[in-house]
């Protein structure tokens, strides 16, 4: 297995979970959302993005802070705001490809805190590895209605190019089953993000053992 940037100093974070997941809070079926986040974490999810984008800061951040409390096993990386990774002291920071620049969040956070890039290209990717980032995340690889923005669907193709061509650990995201994130390991992939496959699954816990069993395969 080949040994990835983040793992060879003690001063920077390790990139040691394979399932990623992405909050949204419109897609918990009308559930609450921590509660929603409780059943993943209990089903083995160890990273969880905060992506309310809608929220204002300040709730946001009551957000995180909750999340903090609840869930303190779990790594939290929140989105875009590197301001308020800092303030809260978050496990990290998870940027847009049109937020600021990789190579000035990883300026501004500590040594210890993550930093992951979304990416929609092969030429992304190896953007976001040069400026600093600890790891990328790809996408869409299939259709999605959350990431139709971004354009068509990548495809595993492209995927296991990106994979040969970066050091730095790549989630595949876009349309991930269980089925297709093993394909997505296959083609390389470290592991893989997901939104709807996890917050509204009818059986959270179930959804979860089923994609952590895909990605953990070696």
């Amino acid at each position: 297995m080949r040994q990835f940037r983040t793992h060879n100093f003690p001063l920077m974070p390790s990139v040691d979970f394979r399932l990623y997941l992405v909050t949204d809070r419109q897609q918990t079926a009308g559930r609450p959302l921590l509660s929603v986040l409780r059943q993943a974490v209990a089903a083995g999810v160890r990273a969880i993005q905060l992506r309310e984008r809608d929220l204002p800061v300040r709730d946001l951040r009551a957000v995180a802070e909750a999340l903090q409390r609840e869930l303190p096993q779990v790594k939290l990386l929140i989105n875009d705001r590197v301001d308020l990774a800092l303030a809260v002291s978050a496990h990290g920071v998870h940027l847009r490809e049109s937020s600021v620049p990789v190579a000035v969040a990883r300026g501004l956070l500590q040594p210890s805190q993550l930093l992951g890039a979304s990416v929609h290209s092969i030429e992304g990717a190896l953007a976001a590895e040069q400026q600093g980032a600890d790891f990328v995340v790809l996408g869409p690889i299939h259709d999605t209605p959350s990431k139709r923005a971004y354009g068509a669907p990548l495809g595993l193709a492209v995927l296991e190019q990106a994979a040969r061509s970066v050091r730095i650990p790549i989630f595949a995201i876009g349309g991930m089953t269980a089925a297709r994130a093993r394909e997505a390991r296959r083609a390389g992939a470290f592991g893989v993000a997901v939104l709807s496959s996890i917050l509204s699954a009818a059986d959270v816990e179930q959804a979860t053992t089923a994609l952590r069993s895909a990605v953990d395969q070696e």
